[in-house]
């Protein structure tokens, strides 16, 4: 029998590889479920290929039959089969740590835990990594070799610079052929006048999203009391020495202000949002997304 896993999130750092971390906590909650949190009944199509004796005269396509005096027959592909994309923010902020770990170790185990998930019920998975720009790619796959490939960048990736989300959909909408699971694992700071169209984009294009917000318990509950510098993880040497006592009312007026904006907007959306502190037991997180998302399905049918 393996060690049990730490629940405190900065011991289970510690624990071991970034992938035996994933396999465990997967598998410790998948025990006993047989159904899968994702997947859906219809079918996608995918492309033509030609008429061979056989096959099912329902799947021929007679428009494209008309153009060209050949057979050609539908192709479908069973959405049951996801294609999920891991979307990790790489940028300066998300090295913030103040009494726990900080957000991008804990985004390292949160993506390589649900990467394995995914892995584990068939689907494709691919990952990038971003900051103000595309850092790394990887194309989804539902070969187990892609969960290694994932971890190795993830743990071979250090915080950068600022952060560009929408710069980087830009990029990689185009890339994403058919509907997919977004996953985004962020602290959002890249505003939201900037954070709404891009959501939108993404939703126009048929894509499910689901965004898990990393945040600091500083960053919430602002803390401090006595005069601390302050630093500006995404603009190098940019320090500032003030009062907290002075700051705190409009810091977290400003705080509950974007939070509560990006939760209407992902509710108008359809968009899936999770706030998750860096002191929240991996555990916990992923069964009570796990639980909800189960729910949700049996009352869909």
């Amino acid at each position: 029998m393996p060690d049990p896993l730490p629940t405190n999130p900065t011991e289970l750092a510690r624990f071991g590889k970034l992938e035996l971390i994933a396999r465990q906590l997967v598998e410790g909650l998948m025990m006993g479920r047989h159904r899968s949190p994702f997947k859906g009944s219809s079918v996608e199509f995918v492309e033509h290929r030609e008429y061979y004796p056989g096959d099912e005269i329902r799947h021929i396509d007679w428009r494209a039959y008309g153009k060209t005096g050949r057979y050609y027959i539908k192709e479908f592909e069973d959405e049951t089969n996801l294609r999920a994309h891991l979307l990790v923010d790489a940028s300066g902020s998300m090295s913030y740590s103040g009494s726990t770990l900080s957000k991008f170790d804990y985004a390292r185990m949160l993506t390589a835990a649900v990467a394995w998930l995914l892995l584990g019920q068939r689907d494709s998975v691919g990952m990038v990594t971003f900051d103000s720009k595309l850092r790394e790619q990887l194309r989804p796959s539902s070969n187990r070799d892609i969960f290694r490939q994932i971890t190795h960048v993830l743990e071979e990736t250090e915080p950068g610079k600022d952060t560009s989300l929408t710069s980087v959909i830009e990029e990689i909408l185009p890339t994403i052929k058919r509907r997919s699971l977004l996953v985004l694992i962020s602290d959002c700071f890249d505003g939201l006048d900037k954070l709404e169209p891009t959501l939108q984009r993404l939703r126009h294009a048929r894509h499910e999203v689901i965004i898990f917000r990393i945040a600091a318990p500083e960053e919430i509950d602002f803390p401090f009391d006595r005069p601390t510098q302050f630093r500006n993880l995404e603009v190098a040497d940019q320090r500032l020495l003030v009062d907290p006592a002075r700051l705190r009312k409009e810091y977290l007026r400003q705080y509950a202000e974007f939070s509560d904006g990006l939760e209407k907007v992902c509710g108008m959306l359809g968009i899936e949002h999770r706030l998750i502190r860096t002191s929240d037991p991996l555990q916990e997180v992923l069964g009570g997304w796990l639980a909800e998302r189960m729910a949700l399905q049996a009352s869909r049918r």
